[in-house]
């Protein structure tokens, strides 16, 4: 009953903040590295999960981390973009690779 209150907290919490609640789903998978919850909403309820500067999105990271050292377990979250977006600052695209070539030896 225990190592599914980390799912069941998440459930919890992203179903009070978004706007289409029975879209929440949650997948929990355990492996060698610890527990992975993959979360699934509706894309128009991205924004409310991950807030401004992604500080919703690390501010429930860090309290499943809590839950998850309460329980001796390594917790981490995995927001699912079907649109298959990459976040702001980590795309590669955005790396000018000409200067790179200039800094090889």
């Amino acid at each position: 009953m225990e190592d599914v209150k980390d799912k069941q907290f998440l459930e919890t919490i992203v179903q009070a903040i978004v706007s289409k609640p029975e879209a929440v789903q949650v997948e929990r998978t355990v492996d060698e590295m610890g527990v992975l919850l993959t979360l699934k909403i509706d894309p128009s309820d991205m924004g409310y999960v991950i807030g401004r500067k992604g500080q919703t999105a690390q501010a429930i990271r860090t309290l499943l981390k809590i839950i998850g050292a309460k329980n001796n377990a390594r917790v981490n979250l995995k927001i699912y973009d079907p649109e298959g977006r990459t976040p702001r600052g980590g795309s590669d695209a955005d790396v000018d690779t000409s200067s790179v070539d200039d800094l090889k030896i």
